[in-house]
């Protein structure tokens, strides 16, 4: 199988490394299909996009037709054997505007079912992030419409894998109230797999454990630093934009924030404000609820148990330790 290459930072491509318990994950899946739709989720900028790319290239090699679609980055791939299938998609996905790329997303699932219908035994449908295109409400019903290819399909087939990635917290609330999905946890890379992807940037750059205790192992934060000339406040302010951590939301919620800081896990607690969590999972700040370490529940190598260093607690954590500094950042300007 080949190893993909990816954009990393302007100017700079790398090779696909390390996840190979996540790639074993698909190989599993391309033996025996996915009963339920895989529901992926984790940080953001934690490496989902990549490993789904590398996903297609696998399961490519084992024989299957392969849709990829990711809306928010407008990036698709068709590779399947039927010739009208894949010019009708890329046909779509030219056309498609700022407006309509939600379509090419819905668009996949006709598409899939047309090559069942056409007879193709094993396919393979990944959608990344498509429920920022579709709309968040909408979620549920498109899992429910993964899932009816494996349940209800237009034809015979021999194997399907259907996998869906997210980073948005909220559409796990509305997913998971149904039976639809198998929900699975994809976190940062462990230290050794990041630091064959440290190990690839070119150029001088910080010490391996001083950018390891910024990131945490997240790849989009390791490559948002490298843009930023490895200058984290430029990234620090980046995250507090796009994390509405403005002054109102501090100062609302500085006692608990100050505590969560310093331990997520408090958040956990009994009396901890479900307001304060529905907005810091709502503002991609947090990750809430992880599963426990059991390598079954994840995709990849988990997380440790408890890493203050890196602000992850057993239940709850940072997305990165950028994440919480840009909350700590607005804390102290707060008090100033």
């Amino acid at each position: 199988m080949e190893r993909v290459r990816l954009r990393f930072a302007r100017g700079v491509y790398v090779e696909f490394v390390d996840r190979e318990l996540g790639l074993r994950w698909v190989e599993e899946w391309a033996e025996r299909g996915t009963r339920f739709v895989q529901l992926v989720y984790g940080p953001e900028g934690c490496g989902k996009s990549a490993w789904l790319i590398q996903a297609a290239e696998l399961l490519k090699w084992f024989g299957f037709d392969v849709i990829y679609i990711n809306p928010v980055e407008r990036v698709f791939l068709a590779e399947v054997e039927v010739p009208d299938v894949r010019r009708r998609f890329l046909e779509l996905v030219r056309e498609a505007s700022e407006g309509v790329w939600s379509r090419v997303a819905w668009a996949a699932l006709d598409l899939a079912r047309d090559l069942i219908r056409g007879g193709r035994r094993r396919l393979a449908v990944l959608a990344d992030d498509v429920f920022q295109a579709i709309g968040l409400e909408k979620a549920a019903v498109y899992v429910k419409g993964m899932l009816g290819l494996i349940e209800y399909p237009p034809g015979d087939y021999d194997v399907i894998v259907a996998v869906a990635a997210t980073s948005e917290g909220v559409s796990l609330r509305e997913i998971g109230r149904h039976r639809w999905a198998d929900l699975r946890v994809m976190w940062n890379m462990s230290a050794e797999g990041f630091r064959q992807l440290y190990d690839r940037v070119p150029g001088e750059k910080p010490a391996f454990g001083n950018v390891w205790r910024l990131t945490g192992g997240n790849p989009s934060a390791l490559a948002k630093l490298c843009e930023a000339g490895w200058d984290p406040s430029d990234v620090v302010e980046d995250v507090s934009a796009r994390g509405r951590v403005t002054s109102s939301f501090v100062e609302k919620w500085r006692s608990w924030l100050e505590r969560a800081v310093e331990d997520p896990d408090v958040l956990w607690s009994g009396d901890a404000p479900e307001g304060l969590i529905d907005e810091l999972v709502e503002r991609n700040l947090v990750i809430f609820h992880l599963p426990n370490r059991d390598s079954r529940l994840w995709i990849d190598a988990p997380p440790p148990a408890h890493d203050p260093e890196i602000g992850v607690g057993r239940r709850v954590a940072w997305q990165t330790p950028l994440h919480r500094e840009a909350v700590k950042r607005a804390l102290e300007a707060q008090a100033i």
